[in-house]
């Protein structure tokens, strides 16, 4: 019994021993590493509660997305005249007589100023251009004829080859869906862009009150925060966000004037046969992002592969990739001007993302509303005082920690 007592009371630790281990105990939960579990707890509430306010907001947006269209629209047609109308305002505001021009008068102004150059310009360009878009039409089926040739010629080719029958049909299907598949796609396309087309009416409209009331609506958002931090933060926000639209717009409408311009001048050097109508939709269609571009480029290089000389598709795919390359990453960058940072993949998912959500409007609208989001997330980061969105909340209490200490 005695000896079992011995070895029983030498396994007991001793009270350095208890101390030791508290002492390290402490160190481990103080690591800076390991942030507390309240802290975890409370991200995770916060980002389910955002995800539930992200699914209601993008549901009342798609609700209203061709409303919301069409005010995005018409913000941007104020875009493009607002400097027009500041042009024409300022000999008066230097001799401060202002009050001689208004700024309804200066919008009507620019408005009559803007048609009447377009209308100048359409009445140059649209004799030949509905010409050739006549004769486009008339000879679509002449076209067909020409893929039906070129599909019996690859059958032929594929006998010649002694390639198995149900090989055959299965690389004949595969193409035929593929070829149906783009047609109906930019038929699609086409189809949702024309039924929107009524409503353009409304854009000059509802342009011309935001540029006569912009004031009243800025103000109108700076008294809905207290004053102080709140509102200057506000105001810089609104800042921000104009700036990055105005860039924007400015970049969309460059781009479109300098994408058909090249285009047409690229189409007629290469030999296609509606160099001219194909120039100016590739312009059109530049202002709806990834999607109208990628549109126009598969329509004109498989008419082009479909023509008389097949070359002319690969020349068309060649020209047309080029002219991509050096518009994202060498002309677009240097016309936006640090307006808008947004990495190409983030532009590409953000039009796949709106076109699942929206369809049309929503390809139109994703990069505007990922830009603002980002000029949102800076300034909130900038207003916590932290190095990022969660890192407060992810940080250890440090309250907590001493309390246990």
């Amino acid at each position: 019994m005695t000896d079992q007592e011995n070895t029983e009371s030498t396994q007991e630790p001793t009270a350095a021993e208890l101390r030791e281990q508290q002492v390290h105990a402490r160190r481990l939960f103080l690591d800076p590493s390991s942030p507390p579990s309240r802290s975890i707890v409370r991200v995770v509430i916060i980002a389910l509660l955002l995800l539930l306010l992200f699914v209601l907001v993008g549901f009342a947006l798609y609700s209203l997305t061709y409303l919301l269209f069409l005010v995005v629209l018409s913000i941007f047609f104020a875009y493009l005249i607002a400097p027009l109308v500041s042009l024409i305002r300022r000999p008066f505001k230097h001799r401060k007589i202002e009050r001689f021009m208004p700024r309804s008068l200066a919008i009507v102004l620019s408005y009559l100023i803007v048609f009447l150059v377009l209308g100048s310009a359409i009445a140059g360009i649209a004799p030949k251009a509905v010409e050739q878009a006549k004769e486009f039409g008339t000879n679509l089926p002449a076209y067909g004829n020409s893929v039906r040739q070129r599909f019996a010629e690859l059958e032929t080719r594929f006998n010649r080859l002694r390639i198995p029958e149900d090989v055959q049909m299965r690389i004949t299907n595969q193409v035929t869906t593929l070829l149906e598949i783009i047609t109906a796609a930019v038929g699609n396309f086409l189809i949702a862009l024309v039924g929107f087309l009524p409503w353009l009416v409304l854009v000059p409209i509802l342009a011309f009150f935001f540029l006569k009331d912009v004031n009243v609506f800025r103000l109108a958002v700076l008294r809905m925060f207290p004053a102080g931090r709140w509102r200057i933060r506000s105001d810089a926000i609104m800042k921000d966000v104009n700036r990055t639209l105005a860039a924007y717009t400015r970049a969309q409408l460059i781009s479109c004037f300098l994408i058909g311009l090249i285009c047409t001048i690229g189409f007629y050097i290469i030999g296609i046969k509606y160099a001219l109508l194909f120039g100016i939709l590739a312009g059109v269609f530049e202002f709806v992002p990834l999607i109208g571009p990628i549109s126009i480029g598969i329509v004109v290089t498989i008419l082009a592969a479909f023509s008389e000389n097949p070359w002319k598709g690969l020349y068309v795919a060649i020209f047309l990739i080029v002219l991509r390359i050096s518009q994202d990453y060498f002309i677009y960058p240097r016309i936006v001007r640090g307006g808008i940072h947004l990495h190409p993949v983030a532009i590409i998912l953000s039009v796949l993302a709106g076109e699942q959500l929206a369809g049309i409007p929503g390809v139109f609208l994703s990069i505007p509303v990922v830009a603002i989001l980002t000029v949102f997330y800076k300034h909130a980061i900038e207003h916590s005082g932290h190095k990022g969105l969660f890192s407060a909340w992810l940080e250890p209490d440090e309250n907590a920690a001493e309390e246990i200490v």
